[in-house]
């Protein structure tokens, strides 16, 4: 098939900074664009060929949409599994596909994959209610402390909260969750993966994340991540039979635990380009973004190998600020030498909502991570 300038048809569902990050490389190609997103004021709608208003989670929006493309992808995990299944069964081409989405898209059911096809993974009990959580826990099945996860509708950091205590559970939403076991870990690790139908299969370099500790957002992304040769090959070959296993096409983000004695464990995974891969867009070969089009339009693969080393920096609300977005001294950084801005196109700020992030680019990992350090106390994102 013809993908480029041509009457083909992608798809998007979700029309967020991931969706509007994928449009440059839409645009670069002349590939067709077609967003869906519930918010007239989405990211994508400045980058698109056609923007569509609609609810990803309604069956009969989701159907209509697709049926509009050839190829459909998405951006958000939280979309209608049943029209995209109708869709496939129609003969639209959905990337990932249904089945990979059913296995992923609840927490729970992701991590019982995990047990089944014999991936590493922390201890886990899943709970229909939250108040079955507490009951266990008053039982004494469970022991404090862990981590609660929602199991659905998560994002950002939302949906998961290290419970030290019982206290802990007050407030929490009486849904479907899991108790999972706290992990001594060292590192943060996560590895892309991306694949296309022929099963022609890449992973980019091991990167490191460290969190906001009261957010429990990715902070900043290093890559190549600081750790020993032989626990980036392990974690390179976990991620790539996580990706076998699921049988997914396009990209899947593979976070992981590296455990005090050097263990790999997997976390989570999302299907879609991911937080963790921003920095190949300046410091790889191939960014993430390209890779993915190239993967769910069965094209050959980019390479994935870094050109220089990378750092991302999320920007995101500051604490205390809600309303009209300022990027406060982001001036001050453009003059520096290796430091790209992307600004999502978020009009409204609040605390800890993702409103962009910065690349820093150097040949010593080291000096990237001062400059970051310096990017991160420079901006501020507020109103």
């Amino acid at each position: 098939m013809n993908y480029f300038s041509s009457h083909f048809k992608l798809g998007i569902l979700g029309g967020g900074q991931l969706g509007k990050m994928l449009l440059f490389d839409t645009r670069k190609f002349d590939i067709q664009t077609y967003v869906l997103d519930p918010s007239d004021e989405a990211p994508c709608k400045i980058a698109c060929n056609h923007f569509f208003q609609g609810d990803l989670m309604d069956f009969e929006t989701v159907y209509n949409f697709g049926k509009q493309v050839d190829v459909l992808t998405f951006e958000i995990e939280l979309v209608n599994l049943d029209a995209l299944e109708k869709l496939e069964n129609e003969g639209t081409k959905v990337y990932p596909s249904p089945k990979t989405l059913k296995l992923i898209q609840n927490k729970g059911i992701q991590k019982e994959f995990y047990i089944k096809n014999n991936i590493p993974t922390a201890p886990f009990k899943r709970y229909a209610t939250l108040k079955d959580l507490v009951v266990d826990l008053v039982d004494s099945n469970i022991q404090l402390p862990f981590v609660w996860k929602c199991t659905e509708f998560g994002y950002d950091g939302n949906g998961v909260k290290v419970i030290r205590q019982t206290t802990d559970l007050e407030n929490l939403p009486n849904v479907e969750c899991i108790a999972e076991t706290m992990v001594p870990f060292k590192n943060e690790l996560a590895v892309i993966v991306c694949r296309n139908p022929q099963g022609e299969i890449k992973t980019y370099p091991v990167v490191e994340m460290e969190f906001h500790p009261e957010a429990n957002q990715v902070e900043y992304v290093i890559c190549p991540a600081r750790i020993d040769d032989k626990v980036a090959e392990k974690a390179r070959a976990i991620a790539l039979n996580v990706s076998q296993q699921f049988n997914h096409v396009g990209l899947l983000a593979v976070e992981m635990f590296q455990t005090e004695d050097d263990e790999i464990l997997v976390n989570e995974v999302a299907p879609r380009p991911h937080n963790s891969g921003h920095y190949s867009i300046e410091a790889s070969y191939t960014s993430q973004f390209e890779n993915h089009l190239r993967a769910i339009l069965d094209l050959p693969l980019g390479n994935t190998e870094s050109k220089v080393a990378g750092i991302m920096v999320n920007l995101s609300g500051a604490e205390g600020f809600s309303g009209d977005v300022i990027y406060e001294n982001i001036e001050k950084i453009l003059g520096w030498n290796g430091v790209t801005p992307h600004i999502y196109g978020k009009k409204q700020t609040r605390p800890f909502r993702k409103m962009g992030h910065v690349t820093i680019v150097n040949e010593d990992i080291n000096e990237a991570r001062r400059i970051a350090e310096d990017v991160k106390n420079t901006i501020r994102v507020i109103s």
